[in-house]
């Protein structure tokens, strides 16, 4: 790995102290460093800077400095290219970016030594159809979320696994989650931890207004369509609660796993279930 990329999330006061220290760091170890464009403003004299979409295409490796959100931003431009991903927490919950400031730069001789994991996760793809036209596809690492605005009544779907009829939802929404997204919106909607390297899909209802409709897991090879019966009301799906698209009734929503996966860098020390008790208090009375 000798082409590092840099991508912070720069209103962050953190980021302004770590990122110069970070690009010092590597390049005194000899690397290639190459900053998304904002983040390069951190940075007096900085090293190369290009477009954050360009960035993935032309790095060994990513160094995401922010919170998840940041993380899953990041995600979903990588795609095909398979370049692993470190994040790093600047403050927050973080799932994803499980490395702390502290551990950052030991984290980083560790991986040059060959001593990180690099996990691969499951992403999902999303197809909406509307009548006759399949309009622009989208890809999401933790959910595809249908939801109603704050002010719309509950709203209708109908769901279909592998071309067959599953189940309706009379609901505020639908949560379809990947095992890595099983522990953001799904969980607070009472939806299960998955553990993260699995390929499988939670379908998780919002406020369901029929209390037997429960949060279901699936394999992840299953392709989903979920068909909004609902008209003249506002309804927006959402990828990764940062791309949306508003609805209109009739339009179809289909669900697959995606081609690419995401390729995570972790510490071996750090398993998933210390990360649950560390960030859910998971365990504790």
């Amino acid at each position: 790995m000798n082409r590092i990329g840099i991508f912070a999330k720069v209103d962050r006061p953190e980021a302004r102290e770590v990122v110069p220290r970070l690009v010092e760091w590597l390049i005194a170890r000899g690397r290639q460093v190459l900053l998304e464009k904002e983040t390069a403003g951190l940075v007096e004299q900085a090293p190369s800077a290009v477009r954050k979409a360009d960035l993935p295409a032309q790095v060994d490796l990513i160094i995401v400095l922010g919170g998840d959100g940041t993380l899953l931003s990041m995600a979903r431009l990588v795609g095909e290219l398979a370049v692993p991903i470190l994040g790093v927490n600047l403050g927050g919950l973080g799932f994803l970016t499980a490395t702390t400031q502290e551990d950052l730069f030991p984290a980083l001789d560790a991986l040059f030594r060959g001593e990180m994991l690099v996990e691969e996760r499951m992403m999902l793809a999303a197809q909406v159809t509307r009548g006759q036209d399949r309009l622009t596809g989208y890809v999401a690492l933790n959910d595809v979320v249908i939801t109603k605005s704050a002010m719309s009544r509950i709203i209708t779907l109908a769901v279909s696994v592998e071309g067959q009829f599953a189940t309706g939802y009379r609901a505020d929404g639908l949560i379809v989650s990947t095992p890595t997204g099983s522990t953001a919106y799904s969980l607070s909607a009472g939806g299960p931890i998955v553990y993260p390297t699995m390929d499988a899909v939670v379908l998780t209802p919002i406020c369901s207004h029929t209390l037997t409709n429960r949060p279901i897991v699936l394999p992840a090879n299953l392709p989903i369509e979920i068909t909004l019966l609902t008209g003249e009301q506002e309804v927006m799906l959402t990828l990764d609660g940062q791309v949306g698209l508003a609805l209109e009734q009739g339009d179809i929503v289909e669900v697959r796993q995606a081609s690419p996966r995401i390729r995570l860098v972790r510490d071996p020390r750090r398993h998933f279930f210390s990360v649950l008790r560390t960030k859910l208090k998971w365990g504790e009375r």
